[in-house]
């Protein structure tokens, strides 16, 4: 009786799992090509913006510039060019890379103390183990917000 029983939930999680949809090839092909339209004018898109941004950032540079021409006389060199800095602004506090080595050499070592009967080398261990993971995390989360390259 349970062997029949357990057979027949076999069966019936395994029929319950069934995707009876299916979608055929061309439906596939439309759905991928309206993915990669909607891809393609989103990039045609930022373009755009881009080429916007720049115009106008290059519109004001040359009122600055006919601003500064106007309040002092200067002779004009054709043949000059400019070069443009950026200054960063100053980054204050921990860096997520920082924060994730120091909280993962921490939980490593408390946990590597925990595991292994000889406490020293298990803290020691761990806290490299988990400086060094809680570092490669922190560091992707860096790279997402702009703060490292």
């Amino acid at each position: 009786m349970k062997r029949i029983i357990g057979i027949v939930l076999i069966a019936a999680s395994l029929a319950a799992c069934n995707n009876k949809y299916k979608a055929s090839s061309e439906e596939r092909a439309d759905s991928l090509k309206m993915i990669k339209d909607s891809l393609t004018l989103d990039s045609f898109k930022r373009a755009e913006a881009a080429k916007a941004e720049a115009e106008k950032q290059r519109q004001e540079e040359e009122a600055a510039a006919s601003a500064a021409a106007a309040k002092k006389p200067t002779v004009v060199n054709h043949y000059h060019t400019t070069t443009t800095t950026q200054t960063q602004a100053e980054k204050k506090g921990w860096s997520s890379a920082a924060k994730g080595a120091v909280i993962g050499g921490a939980a490593g070592a408390i946990g590597g103390a925990l595991i292994d009967k000889k406490k020293g080398r298990g803290a020691l261990i761990g806290g490299a183990a988990g400086a060094g993971a809680g570092y490669l995390i922190g560091r992707d989360k860096d790279k997402k917000t702009g703060r490292a390259q």
